[in-house]
């Protein structure tokens, strides 16, 4: 399983999501351009010293990380999605994707993903963090998976 990030824009979730991606056992991938510059410290300093313990991947565009995938089913998650992800049977090499926090992913990507799934939230508030998202998401797709470490 991985967790792809679609051109995040704030250097603290991508760090979070690297950390959670090494607790876990996950590899993240960027999708460029990134919101901000690779060697900002930011992303060490929410990372800390778990950024060694997580393989990451950047690719240059949409078409790349595409390219790179193998054939592993593409998930989205999305606000706009109307199945819900704890009604959805995870595979153990199915990749997560999440989109920017301004913006989500345009509708091209979106119709290019296997399938789009909805963490539920209250109709008050808009969204959750990113870095909030992927651990809900990818601790149910790893509970469902067996994939959860010991």
């Amino acid at each position: 399983m991985r967790i792809a990030l679609y051109e995040p824009e704030i250097a603290g979730n991508v760090g979070a999501v690297m950390r959670l991606g090494a607790c876990l056992g996950v590899a993240v991938d960027l999708i460029e351009p990134l919101g901000f510059a690779w060697d900002d410290r930011r992303v060490r300093r929410t990372a800390m010293d778990y950024i060694d313990h997580v393989s990451v991947s950047r690719h240059a565009d949409f078409a790349a990380f595409r390219a790179a995938r193998h054939g592993a089913r593409l998930i989205l998650l999305s606000t706009k999605a109307t199945q819900g992800a704890y009604d959805f049977n995870f595979a153990p090499d199915d990749v997560l994707l999440f989109g920017k926090e301004s913006a989500g992913v345009p509708q091209a990507v979106a119709d290019r993903c296997d399938i789009g799934l909805r963490l539920p939230i209250r109709a008050e508030v808009r969204s959750m963090n990113l870095a909030t998202a992927a651990a809900l998401a990818l601790g149910e797709a790893l509970r469902q998976t067996g994939g959860l470490p010991g």
